[in-house]
């Protein structure tokens, strides 16, 4: 295996570790809920074939289902994220030849680019998973108020984790 293969894997894990042993167990004020195992779909390389993609967005979610006991809703919410990850990214970059390295990242795409991406992506996956988890729209507000603080919460989260894991040599001033 190459050494990009497993630093993805030891991402995952420790993302799907803190997850769920700490991160599921937050919530502020009772509305914002950090999600920052999506970091890892955040982070695909977009070589990365639209089947693998979807196999690893499935995994993952199942894994998150299985110690959070959700019943499919990480699945089904990060499936769908993975199918509309390369749509997304062509949003804010029409063409792959404008990346520096396939990896999505703000030394790939540029800091303002890839933090709307990392916005997209994020609140996709938040909007997704509130609305399976209500299955209703009977109290909106509510609803807009969870979607919106953990769409803030997990990528103030996610922009640390993506600190740490730049490399020093790729940091800008």
């Amino acid at each position: 295996m190459s050494k990009a293969v497993i630093q993805f894997i030891i991402l995952g894990v420790a993302l799907i570790l803190t997850q769920v042993v700490v991160f599921n167990h937050i919530c502020l004020f009772n509305v914002a809920v950090p999600m920052v195992f999506i970091y890892m779909l955040v982070r695909l390389p977009i070589t990365l074939s639209v089947n693998h993609v979807l196999t690893i967005g499935f995994f993952l979610g199942f894994v998150v289902d299985i110690f959070s006991d959700t019943y499919g809703m990480n699945t089904l919410a990060c499936t769908i994220e993975a199918m509309m990850r390369k749509p997304i990214l062509r949003l804010y970059v029409p063409r792959e030849e404008d990346m520096t390295r396939p990896e999505p990242s703000m030394q790939s795409l540029g800091t303002a680019t890839y933090l709307k991406y990392l916005l997209t992506m994020t609140f996709l996956y938040c909007s997704l998973i509130f609305i399976i988890e209500a299955f209703t729209f009977f109290n909106p507000v509510r609803l807009l108020l969870r979607i919106v603080f953990s769409t803030i919460l997990s990528m103030a989260l996610m922009i640390g984790i993506d600190s740490f894991m730049t490399p020093k040599s790729e940091k800008r001033l």
